[in-house]
């Protein structure tokens, strides 16, 4: 492995894990829970945002009081998890990580799903031993990603933040690499539109193969 290689830090929701359409069916149950209209996919990613009471504010026009929160929050998990149980990983995902694995390039996992449910489901694909650490939220969901980078980055331990490629569907996944330095592709097949995420101005790709090439690029 040269020194100049890239480590990933990859994303979970709408990235590694292909559950962009049980995405749409909780929002649309914990939306029904107040009398909005459902919303299709193709709207759900051009008004798609972090942190995820402003995306609420986009669709109703104000910011969701505590309590319209709380349910909708609640509703959203329970539709959500049971949904997960049948949804994959993205095509490709195993084989790339496994590759990368085996040529002694190291990856880990950020994810904003709360960390004792992501654990499991990482288990059941297959894949934890291909990451070096996984990290899941563990405080409350209505927060964006960057404190959590923060956190992640001082537990990779001998990992260089300009080293540091994150990998993932969302333009808070750009602004969380950036706070700590580290650079971010992102991935067309999750939560965001493509005129959404080339707003992040990074690399925006169409596949994880592509950017997994891009973001060796990126730091050679």
């Amino acid at each position: 492995m040269g020194k100049y290689t890239a480590h990933l830090v990859w994303d979970w929701n709408g990235t590694l894990f292909d559950d962009i359409h049980a995405v749409i069916e909780a929002t649309n149950a914990s939306f029904a829970e107040l009398g909005l209209d459902p919303i299709t996919l193709e709207r759900y990613r051009d008004l798609y945002c972090v942190p995820v009471p402003l995306f609420y504010e986009r669709l109703m026009g104000r910011l969701p009081t505590d309590d319209e929160w709380a349910i909708m929050d609640a509703v959203f998990h329970r539709h959500y998890w049971l949904r997960a149980q049948a949804c994959g990983l993205t095509i490709g995902a195993a084989e790339l990580l496994a590759e990368r694995r085996s040529e002694g390039h190291t990856q880990s996992l950020l994810s904003l799903a709360p960390h004792e449910h992501l654990v499991p489901i990482v288990r059941r694909h297959g894949i934890e031993e291909h990451f070096v650490r996984v990290d899941g939220r563990t405080g409350g969901s209505h927060a964006g990603k960057t404190e959590h980078m923060v956190r992640h980055l001082a537990a990779l331990e001998g990992v260089r933040a300009d080293r540091i490629v994150v990998i993932g569907d969302a333009a808070d996944d750009a602004v969380a690499a950036a706070h700590v330095g580290a650079k971010a592709v992102l991935y067309t097949g999750g939560s965001h539109s493509r005129s959404s995420l080339e707003s992040a101005r990074v690399p925006v790709v169409d596949s994880l193969a592509e950017a997994v090439a891009v973001a060796e690029e990126l730091v050679a």
